[in-house]
């Protein structure tokens, strides 16, 4: 928080944060170090140059995030240190804008994101998740549940509501995996970047005014009528359909977990109305991503938490952190299904709070009940220690998840 007292102009060391292939969902124990440090740290990561600020607190987590004095778009131009060998975002995307750019840039997407748009998509959503069910009973177990479920269904539900035809849905589910691998290599990682780009931008001039459905015919609408530039509608689309499919990793680890800790998959079968709150819960609780997301620069000078930032530093913040912070979460390293209240920001937090928070929660909990109600005797095939986890992703989940029923 932004405090009266003098600030310290003391340089604290800097800390390596290497990347690492994380198995399960413990928590990252460089992460776990920093924060016992305090609530701000110096962290170096493997690529780009310097150094930046890292706070963890949960308090100063959102004060930073909903701070204007904070800029995402200065970091297009610096060369800040960062996990991914590549950098992922096109100029002009929304993820790298400040208000009232990004202001104008959510609002052209706004209405397939609100909760009548996504409602309007969860009869189609259900429709879709039943045929993999059928199709899964229908094979019999072993199964992986990665295969046959957690990967499809999100894809088809993110190109459903983006306008992908089906058709094209599986080059667009290999460049996302290239864009966020962090071992695929730069020149890889850039291609597939570029082709989902050139896609967006084809698919945008197809629509042109006549629009149509799905987010590609909202921007292509706001193109024509110039409320949006087709680089800025390409950067929107590229990252909405990249975050479309976090939720096959996130949901990877929820079952996981549920999976693998007694009684916590047969409490949700008894207890319908539970589950509701045990994926807010789940999604507390769960890494979902490794190391650190997208950095700030600091525009003025300022004080935070004691420590004095200056213009031009590259602040990160952790939102795995925020959610194990103690003064906010009693007991925050365990997992508590009926946790109330649970104010995490695992969706991130103020402008930048990730707008298909509605539509995650919508396939998770539509995925998550369709297992407990389709497949109630659901179980692991294997030991936990023969689980593999993706090598080199931005976002931890599992590579496969072997069941049996």
């Amino acid at each position: 928080m932004l405090e009266a007292t003098a600030p310290s102009d003391e340089l604290r060391p800097i800390r390596e944060w290497p990347a690492q292939h994380l198995s399960g969902t413990d928590f990252d124990p460089v992460l776990a170090d920093l924060m016992r440090e305090g609530p701000v740290t110096r962290i170096k990561l493997d690529n780009g140059s310097g150094w930046a600020w890292l706070f963890t607190r949960y308090e100063d987590v959102r004060l930073i995030t909903n701070d204007p004095r904070f800029s995402r778009k200065a970091v297009v131009a610096a060369d800040v240190t960062r996990l991914a060998p590549h950098f992922i975002p096109v100029p002009g995307a929304v993820g790298f804008e400040d208000p009232p750019d990004h202001t104008r840039l959510r609002r052209a997407v706004a209405p397939a994101f609100t909760t009548r748009g996504v409602d309007a998509l969860r009869e189609k959503a259900r429709g879709m998740l039943d045929e993999l069910v059928d199709g899964l009973l229908a094979d019999g177990p072993p199964a992986d549940l990665t295969e046959r479920l957690l990967a499809p269904f999100p894809l088809a539900v993110v190109c459903e509501l983006m306008g992908v035809p089906a058709e094209d849905r599986g080059r667009v589910h290999e460049w996302t995996a290239l864009i966020l691998s962090s071992t695929a290599g730069v020149e890889r990682s850039e291609e597939a970047k570029q082709r989902m780009c050139g896609y967006f931008e084809a698919a945008l001039r197809e629509r042109g005014s006549a629009g149509g459905e799905g987010v590609i015919g909202l921007l292509s609408q706001a193109v024509a009528a110039g409320e949006v530039a087709e680089a800025e509608a390409v950067g929107v689309a590229l990252l909405l359909q990249i975050g479309g499919e976090a939720v096959t990793n996130n949901t990877g680890n929820m079952l996981y977990l549920l999976l693998s800790r007694p009684g916590l998959w047969e409490r949700l079968r008894a207890e319908p109305a539970l589950r509701p709150t045990a994926i807010d819960e789940l999604l507390r609780y769960i890494p979902h991503r490794n190391s650190v997301g997208l950095s700030r620069i600091a525009t003025e000078d300022m004080t935070i938490a004691g420590q004095h930032i200056r213009a031009g530093e590259a602040v990160y913040v952790s939102y795995l952190a925020a959610n194990r912070d103690p003064e906010v979460f009693p007991d925050p390293d365990e997992l508590h299904l009926d946790r109330s209240p649970n104010p995490h920001v695992a969706f991130g937090y103020g402008p930048h709070f990730c707008p298909g928070n509605l539509l995650a929660r919508l396939e998770q909990e539509l995925m998550v009940g369709a297992l407990l109600e389709r497949l109630p005797g659901l179980r692991l095939a294997v030991e936990e220690d023969e689980l593999s986890w993706r090598p080199g992703a931005l976002i931890r989940g599992p590579e496969a998840l072997p069941v049996v029923w």
